[in-house]
């Protein structure tokens, strides 16, 4: 009945113009690149990074996101570059949504102890949907079950754009903070060649602010591999805001985070509690492995089974050549 149920909001989904959400990263230090642009080649070395994310699993697949992203500093170029890849299915792989992301970001000292990144991105999306797994009433019979083809007409199964996003990260050795403003040009996202309609069906703005610091603990401050990190992160995606503030605590090769998230729509008076996220992650050498879970507190509690996702990166070694260059010194979960 919940695959069924599912199903059927999708198929009203397409008959109307809904306005789509970003997918998400709860661990979205871990997924520098799409939480904004600048932070390519912000580690100067080279660096892969994969993600992986289920959403509310007790629904049978509602939201699984993947992501790979490869970054590293150029020399020659006074600046970072960046790829991007990121697909996101949802309702059993009803729908699918992939990107591809070209990225470049530019680096200016302004001061001896402060610097700053700008970056832009271009990005190639595309939505499919797999009309085989879509059910439609007439398609039942009352005693038999599903016997029938659908007389349904569908509209192009496929839809193809261009979008284009840009942010600024500035930071210390200690401190850091960033904005970014994804889908600047609006792309429409709609199945249907209707001009109305395709007006109503385009991918909204998002605003993305986020901050915060790196205190080291112990009497060495400098060499210290003890530390807590708090942070906040704030984003905004037409009607959708965002709040997530949370604390990370590094000891060696472990790091621990607790975070709370929240999120209210626009004309709510009050902020609603989403989930309560732990995290666990380990630092090896050259490769980081984080896991977290989001436990639900909201209405969807009783039936989502939270959210899980896991992270691996591999930070490659590398000569630094360029004196000048600032690595940013953030969280890596």
């Amino acid at each position: 009945m919940k695959k069924l149920l599912l199903k059927l909001v999708f198929v009203l989904g397409l008959s109307s113009a809904a306005m789509a959400q970003d997918p998400q990263f709860t661990q979205y230090y871990a997924a520098p690149l799409y939480m904004n642009p600048a932070f390519a080649g912000s580690t100067k070395c080279p660096r892969l990074i994969m993600n992986y994310r289920d959403q509310w699993p007790a629904l049978k697949g509602t939201f699984v996101t993947t992501a790979v992203s490869y970054d590293q500093y150029v020399d020659a170029l006074s600046g970072g570059i960046g790829v991007f890849v990121l697909n996101d299915k949802a309702g059993l792989g009803t729908l699918n949504n992939t990107q591809v992301s070209g990225i470049y970001s530019y680096q200016v000292s302004i001061s001896k102890t402060v610097a700053a990144k700008v970056g832009v991105q271009g990005t190639y999306g595309q939505k499919n949907y797999d009309r085989n797994n879509l059910l439609f009433g007439d398609q039942i019979d009352p005693r038999i079950g599903v016997v029938y083809q659908t007389g349904e007409t569908f509209p192009v199964e496929k839809k193809e754009y261009a979008d284009f996003s840009t942010g600024l990260l500035v930071y210390s050795s200690n401190v850091y903070g960033g904005i970014a403003v994804n889908h600047l040009t609006q792309p429409v996202e709609s199945f249907v060649f209707n001009a109305n309609e395709a007006q109503k069906s385009r991918l909204p703005r998002k605003y993305t602010v986020h901050a915060g610091a790196i205190i080291p603990l112990g009497r060495d401050k400098k060499n210290s591999s003890t530390y807590i990190s708090p942070n906040i992160l704030y984003q905004q995606q037409l009607d959708v805001n965002q709040l997530n503030i949370g604390l990370y605590v590094g000891k060696g090769p472990l790091v621990g985070g607790l975070w709370y998230r929240s999120g209210v729509a626009r004309g709510s008076k009050f902020f609603g509690s989403d989930a309560v996220i732990v995290l666990l992650g380990i630092q090896q050498g050259i490769f980081r492995f984080g896991y977290s879970y989001d436990a639900t507190v909201s209405k969807l509690a009783s039936n989502s089974a939270g959210s899980h996702e896991l992270s691996l990166a591999v930070q490659f070694e590398c000569r630094v050549k360029k004196k000048k260059f600032k690595a940013i010194k953030c969280p890596t979960f």
